[in-house]
């Protein structure tokens, strides 16, 4: 058994040398991270606005599940998904199950709950700062949408990034939808948990602590961003 000096000696040197096996599944978690973060984004930040700034019946029961979908648990998603896209589901045709794009849906099924949430906190506070003035030059509850979206933008910032940070750590719904398969799906944690499972530690552990400085960098980013948007609030 290693001791933990030499396994993480051997991860970094892994990590420094630039080995292509290690840096081939750190790219593919990143592609698969980044395409379903953009396309949550794309569905949460219009869609959590719109809730925050829209007053119908039912509203604060839709609010109560979009929060209660942020804690899906990530092997439900998995298996849903599974079901979607196998050949004996409603998309099996498409013949995506095994594939990046599986992994991408499983991730943005996650993740959109999320950033539509945190959008809506946010939103919501800036509706009720700028109420009065957004509705004095005639703008209707949907037109300000765009308005407080662009001025709220630091702040959503934030709510990108903690999707990004959900996804980049997925194991339990990427495995089942993408079946961890060499040079095809398998990303940074499915490959930590295989990995582990094998004895190879050393490349667990690399991939382990790039996943750590994306974890730190990630959150530095966002520790910027809300300093950034509480000096624009009080420029």
């Amino acid at each position: 058994m290693q001791n933990f000096a030499s396994i993480f000696s051997n991860a970094i040197g892994l990590i420094w040398s630039g080995d292509p096996a290690l840096w081939a599944i750190i790219l593919l978690s990143l592609q698969v991270s980044i395409a379903a973060v953009l396309i949550a984004a794309v569905i949460g930040l219009p869609l959590g606005a719109a809730l925050a700034v829209s007053r119908f019946p039912g509203r604060q029961v839709v609010i109560v599940l979009v929060n209660a979908l942020m804690g899906l648990p990530p092997v439900v998603v998995g298996l849903m998904v599974y079901l979607m896209l196998s050949n004996a589901g409603p998309l099996g045709v498409l013949q995506l199950l095994y594939t990046p794009t599986a992994m991408i849906i499983a991730q943005v099924v996650l993740v959109t709950p999320i950033v539509t949430a945190l959008t809506r906190q946010v939103i919501e506070t800036l509706d009720a700062e700028y109420h009065e003035h957004l509705r004095s030059i005639g703008l209707s509850r949907l037109a300000t949408v765009p308005v407080l979206l662009w001025d709220g933008r630091f702040a959503l910032m934030t709510a990108v990034l903690a999707g990004f940070g959900r996804a980049i750590a997925e194991v339990g719904a990427v495995i089942i939808v993408g079946g961890n398969i060499n040079h095809v799906t398998r990303v940074m944690t499915t490959t930590i948990a295989l990995e582990t499972s094998k004895g190879n530690l050393s490349l667990a552990m690399a991939l382990g602590t790039v996943l750590l400085i994306m974890a730190v960098a990630v959150n530095a980013v966002v520790g910027l961003l809300g300093l950034r948007a509480r000096q624009v609030a009080y420029a």
